[in-house]
C-alpha cells in the first residue's frame, strides 16, 4: 500500500496483537507536517499526542502510531518490535517533543528492552541499530523495569563472503537465538543490564547566579553606550516631514551630548554597588535639568556597567538578587534524586552564590525543574582500555623510525 502511514492511516480501526517494524531511520516528515500537527492538537484522542519530534527525523512518529495500534491492555496482550538508529535513545532535551515522546513510554511502563544489534547489517547504512521492544502486559517481576542488551560485539555475528553495499555482517539463526535467550531469561551479565525506568529520568534544573556590576565611565564604557539601541535612537527620527525630521534629529543629537556632559561629571569614580551609581547619576542629571525616560537610564547603566566578581550583588526593589542571564546554567539532577541534596553536592562547592530558578517548573507535574528522559545506551556498557605503556610506544615508534631510516638508506645506494 502506497503513501505515508503518518499522515494517512488506512488501518485507523485495527488494533494487533504483533506488529514488527523497520521504518525509514532520518525520515524528513515536512510533506506530513499538516495531518501530523492537526493529529497531534487532538492530543491522546490522535496518534502523536505525546509530542513531535523535530521534522528531520520521523522515527518517533512512527513509534507512536505503532503504540496506537496496540490492544487495549484489559482486552488482548500486545507486542511491539521497532527497529530505530540511535538517535531516538537520546535526541532532544527535556521537555523537547523526543524527550516528552520517551517520558510517555517509560511513565506507562511500555518499553521491555532495547537491543542494540552489530553495525553493517543493512545494504544502505553501516551505523548501529538498536530494537526497541514494547508490550502492554508486561511480567509483574519486570513492572517498571527496562532491559538493555549489547548484542553488537563479535559473538552476535559473522562476516559476509562478499559484502552488499554498506552490508557486510550477517546475524546468523544461532545469534538469533543467543540474542532471544539474553532476552528471554531477564538476567543481568556481560550483555544484559536491566534498570529502574526511573533510571532514565532526571530533572533539568536552571542555576541562577547573581549580577554583579562595577561602574565606571571612562572611554570604553561610553563607546559601549553608544552602541545601546535606546541611546543611538535618541538622533533617529521617527517624523515623515524632512524638516521635522532634521529638527527632531538635531534635538536628538543635543541631549546625547548633554548626558555625556553629565557621565564626564562622574569619571575617576569607581561604584562597586549599581544603587550608588544610579543615585549619583539621578542627582547629576538633575542639578543640569534632565528628565530621561526608563529605556535610556537602562541604557546609560548598561553601557557603564562592567561585570565584575568583586562587585556588590545587584538587587531588585524586593531585595532579592538579580540574576546574570549570561551566567545562567542547568543541571540535570537523576529523577531519583532530591534536587536540593544534589545541588549542595554537586553545584555549591563550586559557585556558593548560585541558586535554584523556583519558577522553572515542569509543564505537566508543575515541580520545579523540567523532566526529561535519555538512554545513554553505550555508556552503560562502556569498557575501560587502559592506555598502552611509555615503553610499548616507544618500541613502536623505534621500529618506525629504523624502517624509515632503512628505507632512506636503500634510496642512497
Amino acid at each position: 500500500m502506497l503513501g505515508s502511514t503518518l499522515s494517512n492511516d488506512p488501518l485507523a480501526d485495527k488494533r494487533f496483537d504483533f506488529q514488527f517494524v523497520n521504518p525509514p531511520y532520518g525520515y524528513e516528515w515536512s510533506k506530513d507536517y499538516d495531518a501530523v500537527t492537526t493529529e497531534a492538537a487532538r492530543g491522546f484522542d490522535g496518534r502523536f499526542g505525546a509530542g513531535l519530534p523535530r521534522k528531520s527525523d520521523g522515527q518517533m512518529l512512527f513509534l507512536q502510531h505503532f503504540i496506537a495500534r496496540m490492544n487495549d491492555a484489559e482486552d488482548a496482550q500486545s507486542y511491539i518490535g521497532i527497529i530505530m538508529n540511535g538517535s531516538p535513545l537520546f535526541t532532544g532535551g527535556a521537555g523537547s517533543g523526543e524527550s516528552e515522546i520517551r517520558r510517555w513510554i517509560m511513565e506507562n511502563d511500555w518499553l521491555e528492552a532495547i537491543v542494540a544489534l552489530p553495525q553493517q547489517i543493512f545494504y544502505n547504512t553501516g551505523i548501529g541499530t538498536y530494537i526497541w521492544l514494547l508490550s502492554n502486559r508486561k511480567p509483574a517481576a519486570h513492572r517498571g523495569k527496562v532491559m538493555l542488551v549489547d548484542a553488537s560485539g563479535d559473538s552476535f555475528w559473522s562476516a559476509m563472503s562478499k559484502s552488499l553495499g554498506n552490508k557486510r555482517r550477517e546475524i546468523g539463526e544461532s545469534h538469533k537465538q543467543a540474542i532471544l535467550d539474553l532476552v528471554k531469561a531477564r538476567q543481568e551479565g556481560p550483555h544484559l543490564k536491566i534498570f529502574d525506568a526511573t533510571d532514565f529520568g532526571y530533572r533539568e534544573i536552571k542555576v541562577l547566579r547573581p549580577l554583579k556590576l562595577r561602574f565606571e565611565v571612562t572611554a570604553e564604557s561610553l563607546a559601549r553606550l553608544d552602541a545601546q539601541s535606546a541611546f543611538k535612537n535618541l538622533a533617529v527620527s521617527k517624523k515623515k516631514a524632512p524638516a521635522e525630521q532634521k529638527q527632531d534629529e538635531k534635538e536628538g543629537l543635543a541631549l546625547q551630548a548633554a548626558i555625556g556632559a553629565v557621565l564626564q561629571t562622574l569619571s575617576g569614580k569607581t561604584y562597586m554597588l549599581r544603587d550608588k551609581f544610579t543615585a549619583a547619576l539621578e542627582s547629576s542629571l538633575k542639578k543640569a535639568g534632565l528628565k530621561l525616560k526608563a529605556p535610556v537610564l537602562n541604557a546609560i547603566l548598561a553601557g557603564i556597567g562592567e561585570r565584575d566578581d568583586a562587585a556588590e550583588v545587584c538587587r531588585d526593589s524586593d531585595g532579592k538578587p538579580e540574576p546574570d542571564t549570561d551566567l545562567n546554567d542547568t543541571e540535570n539532577v537523576p529523577l531519583k534524586e532530591d534536587i536540593q541534596t544534589y545541588f549542595a553536592r554537586e553545584v555549591t562547592p563550586h559557585v556558593p552564590d548560585a541558586w535554584i530558578d523556583r519558577a522553572y517548573c515542569d509543564a505537566k507535574d508543575g515541580k520545579v525543574g523540567r523532566v526529561g528522559y535519555e538512554i545513554p545506551f553505550n555508556r552503560h556498557f562502556y569498557v575501560f582500555q587502559p592506555p598502552r605503556t611509555l615503553s610499548a610506544i616507544d618500541a613502536d615508534l623505534k621500529a618506525s623510525t629504523d624502517r624509515i631510516l632503512n628505507m632512506i638508506g636503500g634510496l642512497t645506494k
